[in-house]
């Protein structure tokens, strides 16, 4: 189990910034790609964090977690939304999400106690 949230989003924007460097093309595209999926207006910024969190959930993508928790929390996502969240997530993702739903809130509570420092 990862204890430290912010240290695994730490380790990864270092591999992040070397992908950037070694495949700037596909990078790119991505952070493009990114952008456009944060577009658009029928749902809010928060929502598409917990649509992403509920995918990194799904996915077993540990920093895709510590991402999008981050991102929740500092959108202002409450911590029911967030086990809503979670319940959906198991409710398609079965045994193996629960697990990782556990992870995605204790990223949460890490995330969001930040932010309110």
């Amino acid at each position: 189990m990862i204890t430290n949230w912010q240290d695994l989003i730490n380790n990864m924007n270092g591999g992040i910034k070397t992908l950037r460097q070694g495949a700037p093309d596909i990078m790119k595209s991505f952070g493009e790609m990114a952008k456009a999926a944060h577009g658009g207006e029928a749902l809010e910024a928060k929502t598409k964090e917990l649509i992403a969190l509920a995918l990194g959930v799904a996915a077993r993508c540990a920093p895709c977690i510590a991402y999008h928790a981050e991102a929740a929390a500092k959108l202002g996502a409450s911590r029911e939304q967030v086990l809503e969240t979670m319940a959906m997530a198991i409710y398609m993702g079965a045994g193996p999400s629960v697990m990782y739903a556990a992870e995605a809130l204790e990223a949460f509570d890490q995330m969001a106690a930040k932010t309110t420092l």
